[in-house]
């Protein structure tokens, strides 16, 4: 499992043909993988905004309570695998549309390994430094985006042409996802799931 996640890092047309010629019984324990891997980022901005904090201008360390950053962190581990499943989902959904052969297992498995580079670049959360983590992150988004175009078609055996518009369909997703985040988090935020930090 973890194998083919490095693979996807270094050479990411030939992990995904591996990941195409996977025999479904496999495809389907694939399926746990950004459950596991979503647990990396968690673990490190937990610890990171609990102890090490980050500092605004010259000001001192702002840290998150522990109860508050365990509320947050659950939250944030909830929305990864959430959106992963839900991306997963329409990539199954959309496959007749662009004529692919597809089951939900694969759907979720493309989802899971696109999300790779976003699991590993969430590790930088073990020491929150605003501009490393943004540059960190744009440069993960990239490759995810990168590895979506080049993986939805090999993975789903489809012309690139027909490749193309089906990763174009579900990056559209994934915004849609995206904004459906940030209206969550602020209703969420309204409700009392806000950051509470510490006086020291």
């Amino acid at each position: 499992m973890f194998n083919h996640a490095l693979g996807l890092l270094v050479q990411p047309s030939v992990q995904w043909q591996r990941v195409a010629d996977l025999p479904t019984p496999t495809m389907k324990t694939m399926v746990l993988f950004p459950a596991i891997m979503a647990l990396l980022p968690s673990i490190a901005w937990y610890y990171g905004t609990t102890n090490i904090g980050w500092t605004v201008g010259d000001g001192g360390a702002i840290r998150l309570t522990k109860d508050s950053a365990l509320m947050l962190i659950i939250l944030f581990y909830c929305a990864m695998v959430g959106s992963i499943a839900v991306i997963g989902y329409f990539i199954h959904w959309m496959s007749k549309t662009y004529g692919a052969d597809s089951s939900l297992a694969k759907g979720l498995v493309i989802a899971g390994f696109t999300a790779t580079p976003l699991f590993v670049a969430g590790v930088v959360g073990f020491y929150p430094v605003l501009w490393l983590d943004m540059l960190i992150g744009v440069v993960a988004v990239c490759w995810s985006v990168y590895l979506m175009y080049l993986g939805i078609p090999i993975v789903m055996r489809i012309p690139e042409e027909r490749g193309f518009l089906f990763s174009s369909a579900v990056l559209a997703i994934c915004l849609v996802i995206l904004v459906c985040i940030l209206v969550g988090s602020v209703i969420l935020w309204d409700f009392g799931a806000g950051p509470a930090f510490t006086d020291a």
